[in-house]
């Protein structure tokens, strides 16, 4: 492992590309509000989501909103991670919750790209993690990373988690799934890479073991060979966490959902209604997960008339450009953790019965998906990605603060 200051060495034209991208964007949101008499800073820390959480922050679990049609909008769908973080901010620093949350994003977002740079570096060499952390950063929701939210926060732990399971420290791979699960009920999706990347090492260990003593050692001295070369990893190179002890492998994935799990047991019994209480709780949000049907209708209904049905052939795009970015990444050989956290939070948004606007948004956090993107940026010339990465920026901006002066995330 590299020490810290050669790490953020590497990684630093990254971490400054993504600082400008992010500049530009709330530059471009601050003179777009200021010109409808809105706040930037209101839109960005006090409104929507972030509203819940500060709330969290200041009062605790048990506030909710009874809607005319019977809906209860409870804050125990929000998990308590955030949260928490803004209650310890405020009460060290002058911030207010609202400040604390937005300080936390920032700080978050940095670590996410971070994340995401290791992680492609790691798998594809540095050029493409350059390129992963900006193709991330110029995503037409990503306004979002700078919001306070919960997403630039699950996302970097997500990264992080993903990772230390490509560089075999099982240890902080399950710490960090644990954060994670005690961020978003996406939490799931690192939990699954975790022990999917887990079972197959085990599985691995045990055919090893059954193989005759001449192929063990033929596969020793290829290994030692690979990791003995100055070229970038293969995009299988590590993938399953190899040369950890075993117990290592298993504490790590008894780690990873004591989060989640932890929080969602914690609702079932603070509600009464046992250890799927928390899926009343998002019940009363309206939504859950139903396979995709709920927007598949939502689709559908879009071609009742014409303006609408632009809209439903730009959703049936959107959902198939997801699809085929996935598949590119089956074909491509991406590591096996990136490919099961990927899927997971895929099928997650997708599939959700509710809050069919937030989609986009819901799929922030699957920055693997944007690795054939990346290797496709890498490899033009260095003017040439700068002009692609620069009108991308300038168009994302433009559509973030559009976005959250109109209908917004909900």
């Amino acid at each position: 492992m590299a020490p810290p200051g050669n790490a953020l060495r590497r990684a630093a034209p990254a971490l400054l590309g993504y600082a400008a991208v992010r500049a530009l964007g709330l530059l471009t949101l601050a003179l777009w509000s200021a010109a409808r008499d809105k706040s930037a800073y209101t839109l960005l820390t006090a409104r929507w989501d972030a509203l819940w959480y500060t709330r969290v922050a200041e009062l605790g679990y048990g506030y909710e909103v009874r809607l005319p049609n019977g809906d209860v909008h409870s804050n125990l769908a929000f998990f308590p991670l955030l949260p928490w973080l803004e209650r310890g901010v405020a009460a060290v620093t002058p911030l207010s919750y609202a400040d604390a949350g937005f300080a936390v994003s920032l700080l978050a977002s940095l670590a996410a790209a971070w994340g995401i740079f290791a992680v492609a570096d790691h798998v594809y060499g540095r050029r493409a993690g350059i390129c992963a952390v900006l193709v991330w950063a110029v995503l037409p929701v990503g306004i979002v990373q700078s919001m306070a939210y919960s997403e630039s926060l699950f996302t970097s732990l997500a990264a992080w988690s993903l990772y230390a399971v490509l560089t075999g420290r099982w240890l902080t791979a399950g710490t960090l799934a644990a954060l994670a699960g005690l961020t978003r009920p996406v939490g799931l999706a690192v939990v699954a890479a975790v022990w999917a990347t887990g079972i197959a090492a085990f599985l691995r260990d045990r055919a090893a073991a059954r193989a005759p003593s001449f192929v063990r050692d033929r596969s020793a001295a290829s290994a030692q060979g690979a990791h003995g070369t100055e070229h970038a990893p293969s995009p299988t190179a590590d993938s399953t966490g190899g040369g950890a002890p075993a117990w290592r492998r298993a504490l790590g994935m008894l780690l990873a959902p004591l989060g989640a799990a932890g929080y969602v047991l914690w609702v079932g019994h603070h509600t009464g209604k046992g250890p799927l209480g928390y899926l009343d709780v998002q019940a009363g949000w309206r939504n859950g997960f139903d396979g995709g049907y709920a927007f598949a209708r939502f689709v559908a209904d879009k071609f009742t008339s014409f303006p609408s049905a632009l809209a439903g052939i730009g959703l049936i795009v959107g959902v198939g450009l997801v699809v085929w970015l996935y598949v590119v990444c089956v074909r491509q050989g991406q590591p096996l953790p990136l490919l099961v956290y990927a899927g997971v939070v895929t099928a997650l948004a997708l599939c959700a019965s509710s809050y069919f606007g937030s989609k986009p948004r819901l799929l922030l956090p699957a920055f693997p998906l944007l690795l054939p993107l990346a290797l496709a940026l890498a490899r033009l010339r260095t003017s040439r990605s700068a002009l692609v990465v620069a009108g991308v920026a300038v168009a994302s901006a433009v559509y973030g603060a559009f976005w959250l002066n109109g209908s917004g995330p909900p």
